[in-house]
Formats: C-alpha cells, structure tokens, sequence
C-alpha cells in the first residue's frame, strides 16, 4: 500500500467514526516543501461546513485520532487548516517487502477496473516511410498503452490503415509515373505525387514482378502499382515498428468501412437522430446542432464520401465493438479538426468518450544546429534513419521525455554521449550501476538480505529512506499518466529516482560497510533496480545488465 492510500483509508476511518462523509474535493498529496512532512491533505477545510466547525478545529479533532494510527510519526495542523502528516522509517522499509513480493507486477493498480479503452496511434497513410513525427506519436501511443494496461484498463491498440480515397489513388500513379520513366517513355511529373526515391525502389520492383506491365491497359496497371506500393510500404511500417518495439493488436482497413456497410449503418444512425439530411443530391451531417458554424458534407453529389464521412463510420464501429473509452493520437496540426470529432461522436451518443491527444513536431539537432527535413531518405528524417542513429532506447525516451503537445528538440549528439547529461544514459546507468555492483557483491560471496526487521531497521539514513519513499510513488505516477494520457510523467519520475541513486552511490559505502549493513543495501538497491526496470519497461525502454 502507498502511502496516499494508507493515509486516505485512516482518514475516512476517522471520519466514518464522527459521522462525516468523505468531502468530494478533498486532496492528498506531497507538499512541495518536505519540511512540511510526506503528504498534506485538505481535508478538515473541505469538511468545514458539514462539521459545523471552523477548519483548525476540525484539523485538531481530526490530527488527534490520525497521530494514533500505526507508522504515523507525527501530525501537524497548518495555516488554515491542513494536516501535514509525516510517516515513520517503519512504514516506507514496508515498501521493500511490497517490491520483493510483487516483481514485475510492482506498480500496478485498480484504477481502470477492467474498463475497455482503445488506443489508436500512428496510423500513417502506407504512401510513404514512417517519419520522425510518426515515431513520436507511436512511442506515445504504446508507452500509453502499456501504462493503461498497468492501471487496470483492458486496452487494444489499433492503427487505422488509409487504404482508401485520393491518397492512395495518387500513390498508384506516381509509382507507374516512375516505372515509365525508367522504361525511358516520355511521361511528365504530374504536379501533385509522390517524389521520393522510394517511389522509384517501388516502381523497379513493380516492374521485376509483372515484366508485362506496359502492355497492360493503364487502369489495371495502375492498379497493380497501388496494391504492390501499398502493401510494400505497409510491409515496411510494420517492420520499422517492430524494431522500435510498438505494437498494435489490430490492422484495421479504411476500405472495410465500405465492404462491410459501416459507413450506410452511420448514416443511417445519424438520419434517424435527426442530424443529417439530403440536400443538393449530397449528404449532410446537421453539425450546426452541435455547435459547428456550418453544416459538413459527408457525401458529395458524385458520391465520393469526405474524409469527415469515413471518420464518423469508423467511430462509429469503434463504440459497437463495446469501448468505454476511445483515444485517437493525431499530429498537432489536426487541432481544428479536434472539436468536429468530438461533435460527431456526441452526435453518435458517446458524448465525453474521446480522448484526442495531440503530438506537436520533433526538432532534429546536430552540433546544436536543427538539421533541414528533405522529402529524399537519408537525411535522417525517416524513423529509420533515427533508430539506426540512435538506437530504439534513446529513440523512444527522448520522445517521452517532454508533453506530446510541446515541441521536442532531439539532439542526435547528445542521446548519444556516455554522460550523465544525456537523460536515456542518466537512467539506464543507474540500473546498471546496481546490476554492476550486485555482480562485484556475489565475487564476495555477498547477497542481498532478505526482508527481515534487522535488516530493514539497518537502513535509516536520510538517503536510504527517500529512495523507499521514491520507489513507493511508483504506483501513484503510473495511475497519474493513465489519467492524464501522459507517459512523460513515468520519464520525470525514473530521472527523480535515478538521481536519488546516483547521490547514494556517491554518499554511502557498500561493499565495505561490513557484512550485515552490506546485505540491507543490497537488498535496498536490488528493489531499486527492480522499480527502474518496471518503470523503463512502460516507456519500452529496456533496462540493461552493463553500460
């Protein structure tokens, strides 16, 4: 148990036994001045009314009883009426029994209570590579996706394939503009396709496979080039997600939205509610009811659906499939289209169950200097081009490092130095450290102690006693991030605590403290490695033996 919740469940004991009712705004968290103890609550102010009493008074009362409770060193009323409760050595050595019998499992919460949350995330168009901002937005959304799951959620992830529509269409011509060209016919660049020199891989390999393809009507040759350029592409995401260790439980196609009748089923549902309606020989959604300046087309008269049409259905299969929650990740520049969605899924009777979270752009720095994008591969703008820089591990922490909708300035040079200022290095080293020094300890025939109150009572430094207290706010920081959608929140945390023993190494001697006090912090920095690895393990960052 962590140390918000012991404290909460004595307070509403004490509470129960006056007869007053817990207060919905009542706050328990850390001050931010330890002189003050380890948690201030609110709770006597809020109370103020209901008791009948002036906050102090109700302070006192209730500071009397919570002083009594076991591992409450001491309780003190301030100002107008907090309770600033400081808990004794006795009650965080308790936390390393917790991480010795949870393991992996350490960390993990009710919160969620079984309810289905989906994540969508990434979900680029398969017209081209995975790009840095890409890589962003699917280290946010797996790092998401294993917190939720760590919060007692039932997640699934999903990437929503753009199968359909404009872009892909222009992805077909521009590969078959390719291959001609290099079959030396005469065929201009049309102003609006795709330029990269993976167009031209696409177009070459189009043309190994079906050698007969210039005989071919255009249509169906054009054809083959979007479905060989499609699947070739997509092939190559899925690839370029796998080494950077995200992954999704669903491949859903755009196209299935029309070969299974979804987007008619939407429609209908909407005509039904009165929020659509045929006009001009288009059809309308009525968003005007819900706040939009106009009317939006979901259907033109040609009978081409809009993007709009194929995102309502789409959400609209989403809440069939039983999601109590839904969190679409989308690029910062989708902003104004944020409200529209959200409308469209009151409009579906799901009000307040989308989530939107917004990624904004990845800076790339080299020397200092912001290195220029380029639609040509090879100059590092490709997610590809980053692992292959940097590795997945730096990758994915320096894009979690910060809120996804801040900009993010990725220094190439800096993710890569062996130094304490370069945050992946600074965390992963404090696991190897240990791992490094539990190594050394066995050379010396010495183990970590087992859980036993002599060996505890061992460790009652200053030091000793606020990594315990750090390694107890795993729990909180993790249902904190789910809450919030923030994964940045569990990197904050492991560079807190990572910085707590990288101070300890340098203040306190192990291997030759002697064996008994050896063995306790053994055990303390074992339970510490334990929590850096759980902790890393959610930003799917790993955790190795030797740096």
């Amino acid at each position: 148990m962590n140390a918000k919740q012991y404290i909460e469940e004595r307070l509403r004991g004490i509470l129960e036994g006056k007869g007053w009712s817990w207060p919905d705004k009542a706050v328990i968290e850390p001050p931010k001045d330890r002189r003050f103890g380890d948690l201030s609550a609110n709770v006597a102010m809020m109370l103020a009314a209901q008791a009948k009493k002036n906050p102090r008074q109700v302070a006192e009362e209730i500071r009397a009883e919570l002083a009594q409770v076991p591992d409450v060193a001491s309780v003190e009323v301030a100002g107008p009426g907090f309770l600033n409760v400081t808990l004794a050595p006795s009650f965080w050595r308790k936390v390393l029994v917790e991480v010795l019998e949870a393991g992996d499992a350490f960390g993990v919460s009710e919160l969620g209570k079984g309810s289905k949350i989906q994540v969508e995330y990434v979900s680029a168009n398969p017209t081209g590579p995975l790009h840095i901002g890409h890589g962003r937005g699917a280290a946010l959304g797996d790092s998401l996706s294993r917190i939720l799951a760590k919060a007692g959620f039932e997640v699934e992830r999903e990437y929503y394939i753009n199968d359909a529509g404009r872009q892909m269409r222009i992805l077909g011509e521009s590969i078959w503009v390719r291959l001609q060209q290099a079959q030396g016919r005469p065929v201009p660049d049309p102003e609006d396709f795709y330029r990269g020199d993976y167009i031209k891989d696409i177009a070459a390999e189009v043309l190994a496979k079906h050698p007969d393809i210039l005989s071919r009507p255009e249509a169906e040759a054009v054809d083959l080039c979007y479905d060989y350029g499609m699947n070739s592409i997509l092939d190559g995401i899925k690839q370029d997600l796998n080494d950077f260790r995200v992954g999704h439980d669903v491949w859903f196609s755009e196209k299935s939205l029309l070969a299974e009748g979804l987007v008619d089923m939407a429609f209908a549902f909407l005509k039904e509610r009165g929020l659509a309606y045929e006009q001009d020989g288009a059809f309308w959604f009525k968003t005007t009811m819900l706040g939009d300046d106009k009317d939006r087309v979901l259907r033109k008269s040609t009978g081409e659906l809009t993007y709009f049409a194929s995102d309502i259905a789409y959400h609209y299969h989403k809440y069939r499939r039983g999601f109590d929650i839904v969190v679409d990740i989308w690029g910062a520049d989708h902003h104004g289209y944020v409200p529209r969605m959200q409308a469209a899924v009151e409009a579906l009777g799901h009000k307040g169950k989308l989530a939107v979270i917004l990624v904004q752009l990845v800076n790339l720095l080299r020397g200092g200097e912001q290195i220029a994008m380029s639609t040509r591969a090879g100059q590092f703008e490709t997610l590809r081009d980053v692992i292959d820089e940097v590795g997945a591990d730096a990758a994915r922490f320096m894009f979690l490092s910060r809120k996804s909708d801040s900009k993010l300035d990725f220094d190439l040079d800096l993710v890569k130095q062996k130094s304490m200022d370069n945050p992946v290095y600074y965390v992963q080293y404090a696991h190897a450290r240990i791992r490094s020094l539990m190594r050394k300890a066995a050379e010396q025939d010495l183990a970590p102690a087992g859980a036993d109150p002599g060996a505890l009572e061992l460790l009652d430094t200053a030091e000793d006693l606020e990594l315990m207290r750090l390694m107890s706010r795993l729990r909180d920081t993790v249902e904190s991030a789910a809450q919030s959608f923030s994964p940045h929140l569990i990197s904050y945390y492991l560079q807190e605590l990572a910085s707590s023993l990288h101070k300890y190494y340098t203040l306190h001697h192990v291997l030759s403290a002697g064996a008994p006090l050896c063995r306790a912090r053994l055990l303390l920095l074992d339970c510490v490695a334990r929590v850096l690895r759980n902790g890393l393990d959610l930003l799917g960052v790993s955790a190795p033996e030797s740096m």
